[in-house]
C-alpha cells in the first residue's frame, strides 16, 4: 500500500535519546525515513548519532534541543517541514505533586504534518491490579488514579504512581479533545504500552524499564521488587507499532494496545537462569501467587506486526530478555 507519509520524508521524534524514543527513531530509519529528534541536551545523543550515521549513512538523523517541553512554542522550529510526529517524551520524574507533572500535549500546528502518534501508556487505562480479572481495551480510562492524584494535599510519595497514571490519562484525553474540537488536518493515533524490555542501543543511555532487567542481572532486585506484576512488550515491537501508526493509511484515530504477555519478577529470574546457567542470580523475591490476571485486547498489534512487518506476532519474554542481556 502507499504509505500515509512518503518515504525519505522527515519524522519528528521527541525524547529521542530515551529508551523508547531511540528505538522508534531506529525503526523509522530502518523503514526508509529521516528522523529529527529532540532532546534536552545534545550531548546525550552523540553516541546514538554515531550509531545511526554508521548504520544508515549521512543525512538520516538530526537533533534539536528542547530544554523544557512545557514552554509554549518550544517545538515550533523542530516541527517545521516534518511529515509526521512521534511524541514519545513525557515527564518521568514521579513527583507526587500533580501540578508539576501533568503535561501539556504537543500542539502540532505545522501544515506539513500528516500523522501524529502519541506515546501513551497502559496507565492511561488502568494501573496494574494484581489478582483481579478484568479486560484492558481501548475504551478504558484510569479514573481511579485521576481521583487519587488530585486528592487534597499533602503530596507524599504514596501518590506518585497515581500522579504518573493520571498524567498519561490526562495528556491523552487532552489530545483527543484537541482532535474533536480543532479537527486538525492530520491523522492522530495513540500507542498504549506497558513495561518495555530488550536491548539498549548505546551504553549509558537512559533505559527506564529496560534497565530493570540489567540491574536484576547484576543482582539488584529493587526495581522489580517495587513494581507490581503487569504486562511487558519488546521495545522493538513497540517501536514497530509506532511506525505503523505513522505510515499505515488504514490506521486512523486509534488507540492501540501494545501488550505482549504478563510477567512478575520471578518469571524474569527463571528465564535469566536458563539463559545464563553458569551465573548466580538472586533468590526469587515476589509471591508467585500474585499475578496480573487481566485480559488485554492486543489483537490489533499482532495484526500490524504480521501485516506491516512480516513478523509472527509479539516477541516472547524469553527472546526479549535474551537481547536485553546479550552485551552483559
Amino acid at each position: 500500500m502507499t504509505p500515509a507519509i512518503p518515504k525519505d520524508s522527515i519524522v519528528l521524534v521527541t525524547g529521542v535519546n530515551g529508551f523508547i524514543g531511540s528505538h522508534v527513531a531506529d525503526q523509522l530509519m530502518e523503514a526508509g525515513y529521516r528522523v529529527r529528534g529532540t532532546t534536552r541536551n545534545v550531548s546525550k545523543v552523540q553516541d546514538l548519532s554515531a550509531l545511526w550515521k554508521e548504520k544508515f549513512g549521512e543525512g538520516k538523523f538530526e537533533v534539536y534541543t528542547v530544554e523544557d517541553m512545557a514552554k509554549e512554542g518550544v517545538f515550533d522550529e523542530a516541527v517545521k517541514g516534518v511529515s509526521g510526529v512521534a511524541h514519545v517524551a513525557s515527564n518521568l520524574s514521579f513527583d507526587p505533586d500533580p501540578n508539576k507533572v501533568i503535561p501539556e500535549v504537543l500542539a502540532a500546528k505545522e501544515q506539513s504534518i500528516k500523522r501524529f502518534v502519541f506515546t501513551s501508556s497502559s496507565t492511561a487505562i488502568t494501573a496494574p491490579i494484581p489478582n483481579k480479572e478484568f479486560v484492558i481495551d481501548e475504551n478504558g480510562w484510569n479514573e481511579a488514579d485521576f481521583k487519587a492524584a488530585w486528592a487534597p494535599p499533602p503530596y507524599n510519595d504514596d501518590r506518585k504512581w497515581a500522579v504518573y497514571g493520571s498524567s498519561k490519562m490526562e495528556a491523552e484525553r487532552a489530545l483527543w479533545k484537541f482532535v474533536k474540537e480543532q479537527k486538525p488536518g492530520f491523522v492522530v493515533n495513540a500507542v498504549l504500552l506497558n513495561a518495555n524490555f530488550e536491548k539498549i542501543l548505546v551504553k549509558g543511555q537512559p533505559a527506564s524499564t529496560g534497565d530493570w532487567v540489567t540491574t536484576l542481572f547484576k543482582g539488584n532486585t529493587d526495581s522489580l521488587k517495587n513494581s507490581p506484576p503487569q504486562w511487558f512488550v519488546d521495545v522493538q515491537d513497540d517501536a514497530r507499532i509506532h511506525v505503523a501508526a505513522l505510515i499505515n493509511p488504514e490506521i486512523q484515530n486509534e488507540r492501540i494496545i501494545v501488550f505482549a504477555e504478563p510477567y512478575n519478577g520471578n518469571d524474569i529470574l527463571r528465564i535469566l537462569r536458563k539463559l545464563r546457567p553458569d551465573r548466580k542470580f538472586p533468590e526469587e523475591f515476589v509471591d508467585d501467587n500474585v499475578r496480573d490476571r487481566s485480559k488485554a485486547a492486543n489483537q490489533r498489534g499482532v495484526e500490524l506486526l504480521k501485516k506491516d512487518f512480516g513478523r509472527p506476532g509479539w516477541t516472547s519474554l524469553t527472546e526479549s530478555l535474551r537481547r536485553n542481556i546479550e552485551d552483559l
